[in-house]
């Protein structure tokens, strides 16, 4: 399992339309979900009246279902997701641009949705393809950026710098396969609404990346952000850690003989550790 938690791409200038959806976001789950979860017809009924339904198809449901979503898991992966990219493309975009951009790319991956079920009358709620969007931007203006994935595998847990380009089109290729092979028309994850605000995103973002030299931007910077990158600083930990004792050789009874004093006992050592600066 992998997911991004930050990026070593800072931006310029505060990003207020970010945060701004941010709270947004949060807000208008906090206003509905807490309350309406304890009785689960109550929240069928309110995702019925204000998520996309694309068997009905309310013009109005296009914007607010972005501002809905399912739970807080989701909730919190796409806001993780929104921060770690939205900033940049705000910096690059300006914030009154940026906002369109997101709204565009976010009705637009819900239309996505609807070609591909446009039967159904399950509710699509998320900002997942707005998001999709921003990152699709992300992939044209800075494919070398560094980001730092939380790699987990079974018990092992590991922050793992790649390449942005590597983690976006494994990201995207996922959404277009896992749509593919999955029945629009049923509930779950809505993968098109991903892959086609991916699309749009990308699309969007083509005439700020012509604008800015097209293939002549990525190799003035050589695909990085053309600035400097954030870097993260080793500290010490004040977790001590214990070094193995080394093992003594055997005696005459085969039996090992303990250390003749304490100054043969091997010392406690830190362990260097990482934080953000």
């Amino acid at each position: 399992m992998l997911f991004p938690i930050r990026d070593h791409n800072p931006s310029d200038r505060t990003p207020y339309v970010t945060y701004t959806l941010m709270a947004a976001n949060i807000l208008v789950f906090l206003a509905y979900f807490p309350e309406l979860s304890a009785n689960p017809n109550a929240l069928n009924r309110f995702y019925y009246a204000f998520g996309l339904v694309p068997g009905v198809s309310d013009p109005l449901t296009f914007v607010s279902s972005i501002f809905l979503h399912g739970g807080w898991m989701h909730l919190v992966g796409n806001m993780l997701f929104l921060w770690i990219f939205g900033d940049n493309m705000e910096d690059e975009m300006g914030h009154i641009p940026y906002l369109l951009f997101y709204l565009i790319s976010g009705i637009g991956a819900s239309y996505a949705h609807v070609l591909s079920a446009p039967g159904s009358m399950i509710p699509l709620v998320g900002a997942s393809g707005a998001i999709a969007g921003v990152m699709g931007g992300y992939l044209l203006m800075f494919p070398r950026a560094r980001i730092d994935i939380l790699m987990i595998l079974i018990i092992i847990f590991k922050v793992v710098p790649v390449p942005a380009w590597l983690m976006l089109a494994i990201w995207f290729a996922i959404q277009l396969f896992s749509g593919i092979g999955d029945t629009a028309s049923g509930g779950g994850v809505a993968y098109w609404a991903h892959a086609g605000g991916f699309m749009i995103g990308l699309a969007l973002t083509l005439p700020l990346w012509l604008k800015r030299g097209g293939p002549r931007f990525w190799t003035a910077h050589d695909g990085l952000p053309p600035h400097p990158e954030a870097e993260y600083r080793r500290v010490r930990s004040a977790i001590p850690t214990v070094r193995r004792t080394p093992r003594t050789p055997l005696g005459p009874d085969g039996k090992r003989t303990p250390p003749a004093s304490l100054s043969q006992v091997p010392r406690v050592r830190r362990r260097p550790w990482r934080r953000k600066r």
